[in-house]
């Protein structure tokens, strides 16, 4: 009888003690989203690909934030490393001679890779948080979507953090279970 209640208390100590592992990733998770809304400026590489089904893009980019405006300077590939995409007020126009990169749009929203890096900051900034957790790799994984879209349906967002610095270390948008972009950042500052 007595191991019956010493394996019951250990049972209930683990339950426990995930319990406070949820809680603590979540706190963690609104910890860092304050962290974002409070910068002015984020600044970072990007390695972005992009997933259109039948064929698959990669690009590069210099990321500048400055308040509500956007600048993504292409890297890679070698032809297009210069063009520059200016996001402000929702609005977009790509500079750069006549080299253009458009690939078009990747669900029915009008998700680009354009529109993929200010798309998961502002996921990070006001997304619906739907789970979280502390991974074995170290990062604290954050996923959004609608609480109301059926399991494989909509978008959906992943992004992965580093806890200790609250460093964006990877994005993952998902539109109707399918990866579409997949963005992950290095160099990164804010403030």
């Amino acid at each position: 009888m007595r191991n019956k209640k010493i394996y019951a208390l250990m049972i209930t100590l683990s339950l426990l003690s995930g319990c406070g592992q949820s809680n603590s990733a979540e706190q963690l998770a609104l910890d860092i989203r304050s962290s974002y809304l409070a910068c002015d400026t984020f600044s970072a590489h990007a390695c972005l690909t992009a997933d259109y089904g039948q064929r698959v893009y990669s690009y590069e980019m210099d990321v500048q934030v400055l308040d509500d405006a956007t600048t993504l300077t292409l890297t890679q590939p070698d032809y297009a490393a210069g063009i520059t995409a200016s996001i402000e007020d929702g609005k977009s126009s790509l500079i750069y001679q006549d080299v253009s990169v458009e690939t078009g749009a990747l669900d029915p929203d009008g998700l680009t890779p354009v529109s993929a890096v200010p798309a998961l900051l502002e996921t990070v900034r006001s997304g619906f948080i739907t789970s979280c957790m502390l991974e074995d790799s170290g990062l604290l994984r954050v996923d959004c979507g609608s609480p109301d879209a059926p399991v494989g349906t909509g978008t959906r967002t992943t992004l992965w953090f580093q806890p200790e610095d609250s460093t964006l270390v990877q994005g993952d948008i998902l539109v109707d279970g399918a990866r579409r972009i997949t963005c992950t950042f290095s160099q990164v500052t804010k403030e």
